[in-house]
């Protein structure tokens, strides 16, 4: 299974966007977006705003198997 930070990786090759052009869209160093990519560290917010600046749609949540509801 691959990592948020490998997902973003990849989602960057497919988009030929840079690290330092995905920071400026989502206003943040690219220092500070490389170490959360590295260290795979990133807030639901993070990834709502990386999805953006992507135009990809980001989705998360649990579905209870037992009842099939959606959290």
């Amino acid at each position: 299974m691959l990592t948020m930070g490998e997902k973003i990786t990849i989602l960057l090759k497919r988009r030929n966007m840079s690290i330092s052009e995905l920071a400026e869209r989502t206003n943040q160093s690219k220092q500070n977006l490389y170490r959360k990519i590295k260290r795979d560290n990133f807030r639901e917010e993070d990834l709502h705003k990386i999805a953006a600046a992507l135009n990809c749609t980001y989705f998360c949540g649990f579905k209870m198997e037992d009842t099939g509801e959606t959290i």
